[in-house]
């Protein structure tokens, strides 16, 4: 039997903007993502690929047109999940005092959420983990709004065409991508960047002759250039960004300029920097195997670390 966790909706977020050559969601044993709201909250709007549980009286239906058992990644969302359990209706003032496994202390009844129910169902169904989004829709459309729409079906010639947007190392902190990705105004807009770091020998438009806002590492592409010299500058400029979101009274962590937090981010570009694909292409996928190690909770974008084209 799998196992049922959850995930952060950065987790999600980065499972989406996974690529190789395309974007990996027009593979089909990739993932599949379930929304258990009710029809009328599906229609109005949804995470982009979700597909809507149906229901036959009490009991959830699961898709034919799936084969659960191959899916790598299986994402279940509901309203607002947030825990395995939860309290929502009064047991009987008769309940047994030692009928203490479906009762709390406060005689209260423990029922499941929607899409940990649906967990539980497909954990019967598949080897791999089955993942409940914690926050369920209204915190993850709230931090990633653009993921949102009313698509119900998706031609494949839409998937290729699907633009990943850059993988999150610190969630709502920092960002890593290609450059056609820093350069993407969409992209610098919905994810509200204020600060680039540029890591290739080209120059992008946003920032220019803005030495606060803007830290061009000139690197060539190629697998004998190294980064981690500009380790120092790179700890300093991230440091600075984060006083700058202080000062300023947006939500910030002193851990978001830790030397030992940037120093593995380098030694990943680096890693990444060194691959036969180069860094402008595989920075993108560096969060196959890894890619919600960090949880820091944030609101807002600081800082955006792109690679050469």
């Amino acid at each position: 039997m799998a196992d049922l966790v959850f995930c952060e909706p950065t987790e999600l977020y980065n499972i989406l903007n996974q690529v190789t050559k395309l974007s990996r969601l027009t593979e089909p044993n990739y993932l599949c993502l379930f929304d258990v709201r009710s029809k009328w909250e599906y229609d109005e709007s949804h995470v982009i690929t979700a597909l809507h549980v149906k229901k036959k009286g009490n009991e959830y239906l699961i898709p034919e047109s799936v084969d659960l058992e191959c899916v790598k990644y299986c994402v279940v969302y509901d309203n607002n999940t947030s825990s395995m359990e939860m309290f929502v209706k009064d047991a009987a003032s008769n309940e047994e005092e030692d009928d203490e496994d479906n009762c709390n202390e406060h005689g209260q009844d423990l029922v499941c959420g929607a899409a940990v129910e649906y967990g539980r169902i497909l954990i019967q169904l598949t080897h791999h983990p089955v993942y409940i989004l914690r926050g369920g829709y209204e915190r993850f459309s709230g931090l990633y709004h653009f993921f949102r729409t009313q698509r119900i079906i998706w031609m494949p010639q839409e998937l290729d065409a699907f633009q990943p947007y850059p993988i999150e190392i610190i969630p709502g902190k920092i960002f890593v991508g290609d450059f056609s990705q820093a350069c993407n105004p969409k992209v610098q807009k919905d994810l509200r960047i204020n600060a680039h770091v540029n890591v290739s020998m080209e120059t992008s438009p946003f920032f220019v002759d803005d030495p606060d806002r803007l830290l061009h590492i000139q690197i060539e592409d190629s697998s004998e250039s190294k980064i981690l010299p500009f380790l120092r500058y790179l700890c300093h400029f991230i440091g600075y960004q984060s006083q700058l979101c202080s000062c300023g009274g947006l939500p910030h962590a002193q851990e978001s300029g830790d030397p030992e937090e940037v120093l593995g981010l380098c030694q990943e570009l680096q890693k990444q920097h060194a691959s036969k694909l180069g860094l402008g292409d595989s920075a993108v996928g560096m969060g196959e195997d890894c890619p919600w190690k960090l949880c820091h909770k944030h609101l807002r974008s600081d800082l955006l670390i792109s690679a050469a084209p």
